[in-house]
């Protein structure tokens, strides 16, 4: 009999997730709420069963704070900054999520390590729900601001329909007026354009008498032009006869070189005059040069001494 009460405990432990060959640690965690979390449910890391709960108590002094013991494989080192984040799935069914963290200051067994919460659906849905609640308030409080200015501004609608409907006589009337407006340019064009034509007309003759005036003209400003070259080549004829004629001044300067002859001795003697003014222009100077006769006694001693 007690052979089987100890079988029976040892196994309904078992079921429970206590692990009589392996050795534990135990660590702590304090939340403010639990969400009905029971003992036995599994501690994770990574999604990897690592222990379980293995005690719930309400702490009273702490303001009924609720301490989780967690009871972890030993082989399992935590760091000072392991937090435990209680989670909830789809089916309700409760864990603890640990995370290890560093582990260059690990935790002692028995320390408390950082409790949190995790988000559930509802968290989630609240958050992303909120700024849609207020984009919708605030289209709400838009909307009624346009259907208030809608409703005073009715009447204003109102008589911009009634002026609309008159807008369609009017515009009838301004394409009548129009339409006989443009009748009457276009005849006033047509007779425009007539008269012009006619004008044209009667102007051709004057146009073929201004262009043979004008051929007219031409003609005899170049007859003019061609008689005055005619009498020029006569009157330079003329002369070219008197010249070759040997009667006059010009033809005999062209034809008798006497008077060559003569300007080039003239040059010839001024030649000899200015060099002996420049070797004896004490010759010249009279009352202070000298007499004639000492000038030619002066050219015997020159020509002696040459």
């Amino acid at each position: 009999m007690t052979t089987a009460l100890v079988m029976l405990y040892f196994g309904f432990n078992y079921l429970k997730g206590v692990d009589f060959l392996s050795a534990t640690n135990k660590y702590y965690a304090i939340y403010d709420n639990v969400d009905q979390l029971s003992v036995s449910n599994p501690v994770l890391v990574n999604g990897y069963a690592v222990g379980r709960v293995s005690y719930i108590r309400i702490v009273q002094g702490k303001e009924n704070k609720v301490l989780v013991e967690l009871e972890i494989d030993s082989d399992i080192i935590l760091g000072d900054s392991a937090t435990a984040i209680l989670n909830s799935d789809f089916l309700g069914s409760k864990s603890i999520l640990l995370n290890i963290g560093n582990k260059a200051k690990p935790l002692a067994p028995g320390d408390t390590i950082l409790a949190e919460a995790a988000r559930g659906i509802f968290d989630v849905f609240t958050e992303t729900a909120e700024p849609v609640a207020n984009n919708v308030q605030t289209t709400l409080r838009k909307l009624n601001t346009v259907l208030d200015n809608l409703a005073v501004n009715s009447a204003r609608l109102d008589t911009l329909f009634m002026k609309l409907t008159y807008t369609p006589t009017l515009v009838n009337r301004t394409l009548i007026t129009t339409d006989e407006k443009m009748k009457e340019l276009s005849a006033s064009f047509k007779q425009t354009s007539d008269n012009l034509s006619v004008t044209l007309r009667d102007l051709k003759p004057v146009i073929g008498n201004f262009k043979t005036f004008s051929d007219s003209l031409k003609r005899m400003e170049l007859n003019k032009t061609v008689a005055q070259t005619q009498k020029t080549l006569e009157n330079l004829n003329s002369t070219l006869a008197k010249l070759n004629s040997g009667d006059n001044t010009v033809s005999k300067l062209m034809t008798d070189d006497s008077l060559y002859v003569n300007l080039n001795r003239l040059l010839l003697n001024l030649d000899t005059l200015a060099v002996h003014f420049d070797e004896n222009p004490k010759h010249f100077l009279a009352p202070l040069g000298k007499n004639k006769k000492r000038i030619e006694k002066d050219r015997k001693k020159a020509e002696e001494k040459n």
